[in-house]
């Protein structure tokens, strides 16, 4: 077929063909190593994570952290062996990145604010991996801990992703780290009706329920003369795997003692007086 071509074309197709066959070959071949690198990266940081949990390492944050690492770390190298098939000088590369180290740091600063914030929160953990955290007005359970971000889950199941440097820098609470919480319910009766039998009614609620403990001392009392209620404030503390449940329950069951007992929940109101005009 070459024989029947043209003299120009046969010899550019002469001389194209060596070149094409060496790229092609270099083609395939950097393609087979991103997939197989990429597989490996995944597979490792498994592997890394069952070894660790396999041995002195209990907690999930520092298996995922540990994992990230290793995985981000066979990224690179898949990176520079797909860079030396093409026949790229990896270490003529990385004294380039070297020698203009500070332009890429200013360049990545908030990656590497990330990867320091993440290196931070692993040493101190201010959280760990499970508990209900709240970070700058956002709230959900920690699902992992990773080198550049943290993984959060809300209560209806939405995921989040928070930057490490985003956690360092902002207050967090942590509502799993102790294992008690105090409970605290408002309740508004009516002016009308009599305080004291209010306060016996609350108290022997809460006084029924097992999940209430005794020390610290529950605390009743009068919090707020409102426009159209007395407030009564109840606190007593619960295991922390308590705390919504014995909320949401106690709180049902003070309403249906106030409604079998007469005690009223006022709605807010205004008493508005009309002041008659004098005749001319």
């Amino acid at each position: 077929m070459l024989e029947q071509m043209p003299d120009i074309v046969r010899k550019n197709v002469d001389a194209l063909l060596p070149f094409a066959l060496e790229y092609g070959v270099s083609l395939v071949a950097a393609i087979l190593i991103l997939i197989i690198g990429f597989w490996l990266a995944g597979r490792a940081r498994v592997w890394t994570m069952r070894a660790l949990a396999r041995g002195p390492v209990k907690d999930d944050m520092l298996q995922s952290f540990f994992g990230s690492i290793v995985r981000y770390l066979i990224i690179a190298a898949t990176i520079l062996a797909v860079l030396g098939e093409f026949g790229i000088e990896t270490t003529s590369l990385i004294a380039v990145l070297g020698a203009a180290g500070l332009a890429v740091g200013l360049a990545l600063q908030g990656t590497l604010s990330n990867v320091a914030a993440g290196v931070m929160l692993l040493i101190f953990r201010p959280f760990r991996t499970g508990q209900y955290v709240e970070i700058g007005g956002i709230a959900g359970t920690v699902k992992e801990l990773t080198l550049f971000f943290t993984e959060l889950n809300t209560p209806d199941n939405v995921q989040i992703i928070v930057p490490n440097s985003g956690i360092w820098g902002q207050p967090l609470k942590n509502y799993s780290s102790y294992p008690t919480r105090r409970v605290d319910i408002t309740f508004g009766i009516s002016y009308a009706d009599d305080i004291n039998k209010a306060m016996d009614i609350i108290r022997s609620v809460y006084e029924a329920d097992p999940r209430s403990m005794k020390e610290p001392e529950p605390f009743l009392g009068v919090i707020a003369l409102n426009d159209s209620s007395v407030d009564i404030v109840m606190r007593l503390w619960v295991a922390n795997s308590d705390y919504w449940p014995t909320k949401f329950d106690i709180t049902k069951k003070v309403k249906e003692r106030f409604d079998a007992e007469g005690i009223t929940i006022p709605f807010p109101c205004r008493t508005v007086y009309q002041v008659a005009e004098a005749a001319d």
